[in-house]
């Protein structure tokens, strides 16, 4: 079935096939990538979308001396596969396994780490003015999807890769989201092979020379050539940023892209400057059901491709995502100054229904973390009542104007951070590590922490009751599977519970871990705090427990550092109380790809890790309090 594409493993086996061949290539590494992705689970329809572009760069350019950059990287199955790890797709995104995107320390072909979008034009054109400056001749390759182009920074690399007018750099626009008619597609490849040839750029060079004693005349035609291109493409904006532009072409026409790359690496080896080719292909390609429906199969579990996704029998948990989905629309029934925000994430935020219910309050800004943050600020200031729904690990994305823009200004938005804590298959691109850390040291900010998804949908109320800016952090999937309480109630604002009592030892729990915390400390006869809040910290019930216990333990499914563990050991500083105080969360290490459970067990914290944690400190624990002796031995 993988005759040909078995003979590949690498780039210079392909570059060594006849061109006839590729065409029968790109069909099998299609193949492969559908049989691949049916048995582990992963990104589909992208990467079927990119098969015969990956062919086309890898045959045309000089991988890996020549520089390829793939922004964001959940399309690069094929790449991974031309390049030597065909055989290893097997362990894609599982323990120890290949990772599902550009990892630099995986392959020397990977030469940029990616997974958040819009970093690639940056990079390339970091890669070649290096080059350049260290005398290397080599090409620099960018490949962004058009909805990366959504994004500020891609524009600011456009704009700085254009005054470098004998850059090495090819940036491929590639745009899935329009079609291109027969008639069209004929035409435009016409043009691109024309535009990106050497007869056309010699002719510009040549004219710009002669016209340059005539001003008048060099402006006029320079008009000309601006109208005549924008009589047959879409825009002439990246001519304006200084780059030639060429296309659009069909993505999945080997006998269009190739012939049009190689004009453009001649181009580039004469120096003609920036480039950019844009490419239009369909997700989903040559998969009928996923063509049919790109966006269920943009991330699928494994499936029988002769039967594509099937409905499972057994009634699935509850997600997080789906408690987020269900208060947003009850809340928005409730308050009609409700406004839903998601910067290109509404199928993975849990936003389908709300975007159907509440069309004119549903507001898609695309991957454009800034611009959503502030233009939450800018609705709260006119007294709505905006709920950004974003992954923790993309909030990153937006510091400034968090801080800035939102809470400087103490305006009252939500933060629905989902995907806090680890993600599983994704790794540590994505993982929401760092959200507490980051949230909690500026001033006007809440953070709550639900321990299951009742709480989560009271939490979320809690939060939107607030004239402040407040963040309510859950994680991927589903929880304990607590059934959320109908209607719109709340808990206290900053308050937290004890859920277990004990002796001895508190393990004061920020979270979902307060469950597997209650199965250890049933083990060891020690009391649970649920704090709910890790800003503000429930002082009056920590100084409280502190009092009635020998040692602390805090937990969390987040960063140990700055995280709410420290904010417990800051809060019984300021108050004079000195007490054993153990950390356990997210060590000092990015977390690989991989089940969720198997990462907290590996990260101990699971039942079983916490209760060796408490053992292993507090076992030989010493106190001047007699009493503290006998408690603490008998936890040992």
């Amino acid at each position: 079935m993988y005759s040909l594409l078995e003979t590949i493993n690498s780039p210079a086996d392909l570059r060594r096939l006849p061109r006839a061949q590729l065409k029968a290539l790109a069909d099998e590494l299609r193949a492969y990538v559908i049989d691949s992705v049916s048995q582990t689970g992963g990104h589909l329809s992208s990467n079927l979308g990119t098969v015969e572009l990956t062919v086309a760069l890898h045959y045309v350019f000089n991988t890996p001396d020549d520089r390829l950059v793939w922004d964001v990287g959940h399309q690069t199955y094929p790449h991974k596969i031309l390049t030597g790890r065909r055989e290893r797709m097997g362990t894609l995104r599982q323990l120890g396994g290949l990772s599902g995107f550009p990892r630099r320390d995986e392959s020397e072909y990977d030469t940029f780490g990616t997974a958040h979008s819009s970093t690639s034009i940056s990079a390339a054109l970091g890669m070649a003015l290096a080059a350049e400056f260290k005398g290397e001749n080599r090409n620099a390759v960018a490949v962004i999807g058009d909805g990366s182009m959504s994004a500020g920074m891609a524009f600011e690399a456009l704009n700085n890769a254009g005054v470098h007018d004998h850059c090495k750099l090819l940036v491929v626009l590639n745009d899935n989201d329009m079609s291109i008619s027969p008639p069209v597609g004929a035409l435009n490849r016409h043009l691109a092979q024309l535009m990106s040839g050497r007869f056309y750029a010699s002719a510009r060079h040549v004219g710009k020379k002669v016209l340059q004693v005539a001003p008048p005349l060099l402006e006029l035609a320079r008009r000309l050539e601006s109208h005549a291109k924008s009589m047959v493409v879409p825009a002439t904006l990246f001519e304006n940023f200084g780059f030639n532009y060429i296309g659009p072409i069909d993505g999945h026409d080997l006998e269009s892209l190739i012939p049009t790359m190689e004009n453009i690496r001649h181009l580039m080896a004469t120096g003609a400057g920036p480039q950019f080719l844009h490419v239009v292909t369909k997700k989903g390609q040559g998969y009928k059901l996923a063509e049919a429906d790109p966006i269920a199969y943009h991330g699928p579990g494994k499936f029988d491709p002769s039967m594509g996704l099937q409905k499972s029998s057994a009634p699935a948990k509850q997600t997080f995502t789906q408690v987020f989905g269900r208060w947003l629309c009850d809340m928005a029934e409730h308050d009609p100054r409700l406004v839903g925000i998601t910067p290109a994430m509404r199928e993975g935020s849990g936003m389908v229904e709300f975007h159907k219910r509440f069309p004119k309050r549903y507001h898609d800004v695309g991957i454009a973390e800034q611009h959503a943050v502030t233009f939450a600020a800018g609705m709260a200031c006119e007294g709505l009542k905006p709920v950004l729904a974003i992954y923790s690990t993309f909030l990153q994305r937006g510091y400034d104007q968090l801080i800035h823009d939102v809470a400087l200004q103490n305006l009252p938005v939500v933060f629905a951070l989902d995907r806090a804590g680890l993600v599983g298959a994704d790794g540590a691109t994505h993982a929401g590590a760092y959200d507490i850390p980051y949230l909690r040291c500026i001033p006007n900010m809440g953070i709550a922490c639900p321990a299951d998804e009742n709480e989560c949908r009271k939490l979320l109320t809690t939060a939107f009751e607030q004239d402040s800016p407040v963040a309510v952090r859950y994680p991927r999937g589903a929880g304990a599977g607590v059934e959320p309480e109908a209607g719109l109630n709340s808990l206290p604002f900053g308050k937290g519970e004890i859920r277990r009592e004990g002796s001895g030892i508190a393990i004061l729990a920020f979270g979902t871990l307060l469950y597997p915390a209650l199965q250890a400390a049933e083990k060891l006869g020690a009391t649970v705090v649920n704090m709910r809040w890790a800003k503000p910290l429930d002082t009056e019930l920590l100084l409280k427990v502190a009092a009635s216990h020998e040692a602390l333990v805090t937990l969390e499914e987040g960063a140990i550092m700055g995280g709410a563990g420290s904010a417990v050991g800051e809060a019984l500083q300021a108050a004079g109380v000195v007490k054993p105080l153990l950390h356990l969360g997210l060590k000092d290490e990015f977390i690989e790809h991989g089940e969720v459970a198997v990462l907290l067990a590996l990260q101990g914290l699971d039942a079983a890790g916490i209760e060796a944690a408490v053992r292993s400190r507090f076992g030989s624990f010493k106190s001047t309090d007699p009493l503290a002796k006998v408690v603490l031995k008998s936890v040992a």
